[in-house]
């Protein structure tokens, strides 16, 4: 059974836009601005060549939680969230990862087929001149599926490479590489990307770049988690805290 979480909706069956496999730098839009790069909250004030991992804004009521894998959350590192960031600016702010949630089998044994956590993020206040608005209000969210059939539609990969200020993507068809796991050929995806979504032409996010070998040992072939029953159910706890 499809579990969409805002939607019934159910993805067109099309390619995606351009050509399919191919990486390039992400445009500027206001779709892309809902990615962003995970930094160590030491790093907040000196933002350049500082990011570890990727992550992005997904609907919740309330507005506040973003998405990336388990590996990347995985210590007590005090974390921030820049969604947006290009070339050491951060043009929707810094936001302060305030809690996270990883499933059992990550905490437990580090399972592969367990590589998705969500966090919740600090809104803007006065302690630091915003202006009390959530995550959401300032950049929007992409709708977060779990059940869909993999391979349905084309997805559009977009995360941060170690190596590069700027976010690169993809679009590509995925494929199933186990029961558990789906993978994606697409160029370049080094580390830093861990934790880019996975989103179909309907904006859902049904996929995060991890699981299988961290998100893969070659930068030509990424994989996900398939989101089933575990990620459905991490998600309904992450949207509910406060």
């Amino acid at each position: 059974m499809l579990i969409a979480v805002t939607s019934a909706s159910v993805a067109a069956a099309d390619d995606g836009p351009g050509p399919l496999g191919v990486t390039a730098v992400a445009s500027v839009t206001p779709l892309s601005a809902r990615v962003g790069a995970l930094f160590g909250a030491d790093k907040a004030d000196r933002l350049s060549g500082n990011h570890f991992c990727s992550a992005s804004v997904v609907h919740s009521a309330r507005r506040n939680l973003i998405l990336t894998a388990a590996h990347c959350l995985a210590d007590d590192t005090d974390v921030v969230f820049v969604p947006g960031y290009r070339d050491g600016k951060a043009p929707y702010g810094t936001w302060t990862v305030k809690k996270r949630f990883l499933p059992d089998g990550w905490s437990r044994s580090e399972d592969e087929d367990s590589d998705l956590a969500f966090a919740v993020v600090v809104p803007r206040d006065g302690t630091d001149g915003g202006d009390g608005k959530d995550i959401e209000d300032v950049v929007g969210g992409n709708r977060f599926v779990a059940g869909a059939a993999t391979g349905a539609t084309a997805v559009t990969v977009t995360g941060y490479p170690d190596s590069r200020e700027q976010p690169i993507s993809c679009t590509n068809r995925p494929s199933p590489h186990s029961r558990t796991q789906q993978r994606i050929d697409c160029p370049e995806f080094t580390s830093g990307t861990s934790g880019s979504p996975w989103i179909n032409g309907d904006r859902e996010v049904v996929g995060v770049l991890g699981g299988h070998e961290m998100g893969g040992s070659t930068p030509d072939t990424s994989y996900s988690v398939a989101f089933r029953a575990e990620a459905a159910e991490l998600y309904k706890d992450a949207a509910a805290e406060p």
